[in-house]
């Protein structure tokens, strides 16, 4: 018999980036009494990941539960970005309810959309938070409209369309239930949370079902499952099958050795949990996401959605440049494939396959901010690689017709710049579907468009926009091939022989284009030592030094004048490789070489090309 369990409620905060979800769950841990009053806690205290903190996203989906009155509340904090959209899919399975989160400001954004709807698919009750109603420009009661236009568009159900609204600044560490309350703390939303989401039911004296939504890992325990308890009771060193909902014929028994709990930011050993209850299972060695923990004697699955497949794909090669080994302390192809393989452990949208040879790697995965966090990991623990540009993912229907992947790209812009953006996504085969004009005089633009055609492309967004744009893309399924894209305008400078960079030789070159390096750098042939000023690539010595004659002091030259160099970003370098190009990786340098470095064997293999 099914009952529910009072005692707990399980939500998840779903949210467009940047619409404040971490900092909000930083107030329900501060308010609920988690910390101590005299703890020093930092902010976004759930960005625990030292890239997380630096780009001010979320990447991983963290859990973490308060207590409120005698009620435990697991709280469980989503990315918004699409690449990580994988992650939200997967945690929705956990709870009993979400808390969308909204600008009072920007509204309902691409995400909000994809995350609300992921939600009304498993037939989430949804409390919607209206969040930074502080800021200056802020319109919450348009904002209102706007969320239940985006309810209605995804066919929600009457009771969905029934949601309770709450208005706060998650900054200042308050929510209220109308706007002209009184401001005081986060009580409002807690009160919300308790009436509003159902309590986990489940039947306590039938057979365990737990379903893994999360994989967490861990260097010391290995991989550790977290999911919630569905039926029965689980107890430490209790015997278990593993069974999976889309691999009917794969059974597994193991023992249960350690069993946790979320309080707070930490996890608490237990030594049985009941249904409704969030736990994390370490000591099973194999455990995967969507796997679920049955007893032994009726092993049912419990039915899990596919994650999202990938759509873009990158080689990830062994570095074997002429200035390889030097800077990396994982530089094999078996560090290199470990390495990988492992990342297979904790993220479930990635793919890694093996190539025909064992220098090379294919690795596939949501979009270029999916790859290049991997990349910024994998350099940081010290690994040396190369990566090649990135590439779509093209499949074939029934009649051998190629389809690639689309994205809806929306894009906020000043209204001076809406023409410039139109003419160069049409150039890169977009559509555009509309435009409006949004208060403050920017322009509202929403383009459908090839995932290939946004490839390098947020680079030169941000300059054509002088920095004022933003834009947010979403997948949205495949279309036949749209035709080919030219990605860059101008050609490559490239290192013609080995050695160090002079500035007389820097000095010449710096009239053919922009440099990207400074004199006393290493460079070797075939290396790209900036961007051409035309379309073609153009080789230049930039190690040349200038003769000494006997009419002339070795002084002479120090007069001359250097551009400083363009130093980019490892995003930055990503976008602006082209497909016969690599970008070298390590621990301290980005370096972008040609794939051949020798001058006549590339040159052969342009014209077969032609």
């Amino acid at each position: 018999m099914k009952i529910k369990r009072e005692d707990i409620r399980n939500v998840a905060i779903i949210a467009h980036v940047d619409h404040g979800k971490t900092t909000l769950v930083d107030q329900l841990l501060k308010q609920s009494g988690t910390f101590r009053d005299n703890q020093e806690v930092a902010e976004r205290v759930m960005d625990s990941n030292a890239i997380e903190r630096e780009r001010g996203i979320t990447i991983l989906s963290k859990n973490t539960s308060v207590d409120y009155k005698g009620t435990k509340i697991n709280i469980i904090d989503t990315p918004g970005h699409a690449d990580f959209g994988g992650e939200v899919e997967r945690v929705l399975k956990m709870v009993n309810g979400v808390i969308l989160v909204v600008d009072a400001f920007e509204g309902a954004m691409p995400q909000t959309k994809f995350v609300l709807r992921k939600a009304l698919d498993l037939d989430l009750p949804v409390i919607v938070c209206i969040n930074k109603i502080d800021r200056p420009e802020a319109r919450p009661n348009e904002v209102i409209d706007e969320v239940l236009e985006l309810f209605m568009d995804l066919d929600a159900s009457d009771e969905q369309l029934e949601c309770p609204f709450v208005y706060a600044s998650a900054k200042s560490g308050y929510t209220i239930l109308e706007l002209d309350d009184e401001p005081k703390n986060m009580e409002p939303l807690f009160e919300t949370i308790v009436n509003y989401i159902p309590a986990p039911e489940g039947d306590p004296d039938a057979d365990t079902q737990v379903l893994i939504s999360t994989i967490d890992y861990n260097e010391y325990v290995g991989r550790i499952g977290v999911g919630k308890v569905d039926n029965g009771k689980l107890k430490v060193n209790q015997e278990v099958m593993i069974v999976n909902h889309h691999d009917p014929d794969y059974k597994k028994k193991v023992r249960i050795n350690k069993l946790y709990e979320f309080n707070g930011l930490g996890k608490v050993e237990v030594d049985e949990a009941a249904i409704g209850s969030i736990v994390a299972i370490s000591g099973i060695a194999d455990i995967h996401i969507g796997d679920t923990i049955c007893s032994t004697e009726n092993p049912v699955a419990i039915p899990f959605q596919k994650i999202s497949e990938p759509t873009i794909s990158m080689q990830f090669n062994v570095n074997d440049s002429p200035l390889a080994g030097k800077e990396g302390k994982f530089v094999t192809s078996r560090h290199l494939r470990d390495r990988l393989f492992r990342e297979l452990n904790t993220d479930v949208s990635l793919r890694v396959e093996d190539t025909e040879t064992t220098e090379s790697f294919k690795v596939s995965g949501r979009g270029e901010l999916h790859l290049s966090v991997l990349i910024e990991n994998m350099r940081r623990e010290g690994y040396e690689f190369a990566v090649s540009k990135a590439e779509v993912l093209y499949k074939t229907d029934e009649n051998g017709k190629k389809l690639e992947p689309m994205e809806l790209a929306y894009i906020d812009v000043p209204d001076e710049f809406s023409g410039t953006i139109i003419q160069r996504l049409s150039e890169r085969k977009g559509e555009l579907l509309s435009m409006s004009t949004t208060s403050g005089g920017s322009t509202r633009l929403e383009f459908n468009i090839p995932a290939r055609g946004l490839i390098g492309y947020r680079g030169e967004f941000m300059t054509s926009t002088k920095g004022n744009g933003i834009i947010n893309t979403i997948f949205n399924g495949y279309e036949p091939y749209k035709g080919d894209i030219q990605y860059r305008k101008q050609g490559s400078i490239i290192a013609f022989e080995a050695g160090e960079a002079v500035t007389y030789g820097l000095f010449n070159a710096q009239e053919r284009g922009v440099l990207f390096i400074g004199p006393g750098e290493k460079v070797y042939s075939g290396m790209v030592i900036g961007q051409h000023g035309k379309p073609e690539d153009v080789e230049v010595n930039v190690c040349k030094t200038k003769h000494l004659t006997n009419t002339r002091s070795s002084g002479a030259d120090d007069a001359l004048k250097l551009s400083p160099k363009r130093i980019m970003s490892l995003e930055q370098s990503l976008e602006f490789i082209d497909s016969d190009e690599l970008l070298e990786v390590t621990p301290t340098s980005l370096r972008i070489r040609k794939k051949i470095l020798d001058p006549t064997l590339r040159k052969r293999a342009s014209f077969k090309k032609k």
